[in-house]
């Protein structure tokens, strides 16, 4: 909770270093992120509700806990950095409105729980009312819903995390860009968001397409269940390096395994060691397996 607490304070401190209005208000002009966030928040705000009615006050925490955390915090503020930095100086108030909507009615979701911290931070805040303790607690709001809105960009953002989680397997750096296609039925909803996915799955240029490449050899796939995407292999990494990387973590694994099949092969060693020591050797096996297997397909693509 500590650290929760520090991620609080410090997401107000940046949205305060930001703001450049004095009036909590949100604006006429809703980008896709603004509406994800708003009907992500108020999604959590009927949530929230019904369990604190319901006395279920630890569900209630751990959904507001979430939101801050992965929606608010996690996403949200990094999708607003560009207009925030950006020369558009109306995307980049209606940005600044929105991150102080969300601030605010974020402390007093959580005021119950985190009194003084949030307090402390909505008194900095432009505000309405002598304290954070006697405002209204949110309700939910029906025009501040965006079912359509929230779940095109969900789809954009399992994309982004199933791009990332690829390039971390292989370990290739942020800094290094690679072209993205992007074969789905939903174009318009990924067309929205191609400057996001640009900049948050690291791709030198998107291209959002009907159908997959016809050829696939020396390319990288990423599956979710709304897209298809492709990286070309060698954008990635140097494909020489890669592949006898790959060849000596394989010979190493297969020996691995040959000295897990010599012990597993004693007789002695199985009926006399203890049941749980013998069946952790017995998984240790069958991981080393599975890495072989997905080291070989690796090496496939080659």
């Amino acid at each position: 909770m500590r650290n929760f607490c520090n991620k609080l304070w410090n997401a107000s401190r940046f949205v305060m270093m930001n703001l450049s209005i004095d009036k909590n208000e949100l604006p006429e002009k809703l980008e896709i992120e603004d509406k994800w966030i708003l009907s992500k928040l108020n999604d959590t705000v009927k949530e929230v509700n019904e369990n604190m009615d319901a006395f279920e006050l630890g569900v209630a925490a751990g959904k507001i806990y979430d939101f801050i955390w992965d929606s608010s915090c996690d996403w949200y503020i990094e999708l607003t950095k560009p207009r925030l930095n950006g020369e558009d100086e109306e995307s980049k108030i209606a940005a600044q409105k929105v991150l102080l909507y969300v601030l605010t009615e974020i402390l007093k979701l959580v005021h119950p729980f985190m009194p003084f911290i949030s307090e402390e931070i909505w008194q900095a805040l432009p505000h309405e009312g002598e304290a954070l303790m006697v405002a209204k607690y949110p309700a939910y709001d029906e025009s501040l819903s965006f079912p359509e809105a929230e779940y095109n960009f969900e789809m954009v953002m399992t994309a982004i995390k199933a791009v990332r989680a690829r390039r971390s397997e292989m370990n290739v750096p942020p800094s290094r860009k690679a072209h993205l296609i992007i074969a789905t039925d939903k174009k318009a909803a990924f067309e929205a968001g191609v400057s996001y996915i640009c900049k948050l799955a690291y791709a030198s240029e998107v291209s959002v397409v009907d159908e997959a490449p016809a050829d696939t050899n020396g390319m990288v796939s990423v599956v979710t269940d709304n897209a298809r995407m492709f990286m070309p292999m060698a954008e990635l990494v140097d494909l020489e390096k890669e592949k006898a990387r790959i060849t000596k973590e394989l010979q190493n694994a297969e020996k691995q395994l040959q000295a897990q099949i010599g012990k597993l092969s004693n007789q002695n060693f199985v009926t006399r060691a203890p049941e749980a020591v013998v069946n952790a050797e017995r998984e240790k096996k069958a991981k080393l397996e599975a890495l072989i297997e997905n080291l070989k397909l690796s090496l496939a693509q080659f």
